[in-house]
């Protein structure tokens, strides 16, 4: 979950008490979302464990041990969302088969296969009456004198409330949106393990810190499809002018060449002798794009000012895994109208769609980089 990423930046804007609340709301999303798989047995690949950051540049780590030591300040020592560990330049080596890091911090955390998630959910729901239209794409929405009129190639759809969860495509239905929640392009790629790679798995998932951005790396488990594959996405630093052209992009069905070049050689930059030799066919088995949603640094959730019974639950700045479904529950309680105020207690209040926050247009990366603190890395 990470929380301590955006911890100090959370402290700087909101305060102690709404960042910690922030902290606290992201791990037990993390844990709702593998304890709702679980007990609906919805096959998810869910696997709960340790995570490990590996640092590469210095002055990331000096931040994230003050990010650490705020948070266990705040928190308590005891908190388990405040439960972090270092580790040494070799000790990170040793245990993490990483070449050449400076340091490392493990924490828990957890990965799923978020198509299974979905799919298991929606069969949930078609038994409870779900009308599910497939290869219907939504292309507008009006207001009529019954409410809303969702426009599709198929026709069109009237309801009397609507719920925008379409992320970074958002501002597509909503225009007023344009600028204040953008589509960012991103990039992964599946990697055949190498010869020296660990036969039973690698204990924990990775991300990997340096400079200017990040890779997060999860290997598929034992049991599933293609396991012991490696998934790595990130690279967005690398491209032209830092990704900057990828903002803006919905275009999940190309890629960009300079960031997927970076990604295939990702496995064997940080692993290096420890990464053996490329599988006999070959490292890559696939790679792909996808479209996110970012804005002002925070989910938008919650009714859309001004327009009755028009709700949305987007803008997950890449973090969907850690926000989605707590922000689901809140929003259904908020359209219920029901337990208004026991919503207020446990969701985080900068997550509340607001009238002001319509006016917060994008201004910069905000959550593609780690730990900027200083204002000016996340500056396009």
């Amino acid at each position: 979950h990470a929380s301590y990423l955006s911890f100090l930046d959370n402290c700087d804007a909101l305060g102690k008490e709404e960042a910690a609340k922030i902290a606290r709301f992201e791990y037990k999303c993390m844990k709702a979302m593998h304890i709702f798989a679980r007990e609906q047995g919805i096959k998810c690949d869910s696997w709960e464990g340790d995570t490990v950051d590996i640092f590469y540049d210095e002055g990331k780590w000096r931040l994230a041990q003050e990010a650490v030591r705020q948070m266990k300040g705040i928190l308590g020592e005891t908190d388990p969302v405040a439960s972090y560990r270092f580790w040494s330049s070799d000790e990170a080596e040793k245990k993490f088969l990483t070449q050449g890091a400076f340091a490392a911090v493990t924490y828990k955390a957890g990965s799923i296969s978020g198509y299974k998630l979905v799919i298991g959910i929606l069969k949930l729901a078609i038994d409870k009456g779900l009308n599910l239209q497939t290869r219907t794409p939504a292309t507008g929405i009006s207001k009529n004198e019954r409410g809303w009129v969702v426009d599709t190639p198929r026709g069109s759809v009237e309801s009397c409330r609507v719920v925008l969860a379409t992320n970074g495509y958002t501002a597509h239905l909503y225009p007023a949106l344009q600028g204040v929640l953008v589509p960012l392009r991103g990039h992964i790629t599946a990697h055949r393990p190498g010869s020296n790679m660990p036969k039973e798995g690698l204990a924990t998932t990775y991300s990997f810190i340096y400079a200017d951005g990040y890779e997060y790396m999860i290997q598929r488990p034992q049991g599933s499809k293609f396991a012991s594959d490696i998934i790595i996405g990130g690279g967005l630093t690398k491209a032209a002018e830092e990704g900057l052209y990828e903002y803006g992009t919905t275009d999940d069905t190309t890629m960009d060449p300079i960031t997927i070049s970076y990604l295939r050689e990702s496995t064997l930059r940080y692993f290096g002798t420890n990464w053996g030799e490329d599988d006999a066919e070959g490292r890559i088995r696939y790679e792909f794009s996808g479209v996110m949603g970012f804005g002002d640094g925070y989910p938008l959730v919650g009714e859309i000012p001004g327009e009755d019974r028009l709700f949305i639950a987007a803008s997950f700045q890449g973090h969907g895994m850690v926000l989605c479904m707590l922000s689901a529950k809140a929003l259904v309680e908020i359209m219920n109208g029901e337990r208004g105020n026991d919503v207020c207690e446990w969701f985080p209040k900068p997550f509340r769609m607001s009238e002001e926050r319509l006016k917060h247009k994008f201004q910069g990366r905000l959550h593609t980089k780690v730990l900027y603190k200083s204002g000016n890395e996340s500056q396009l």
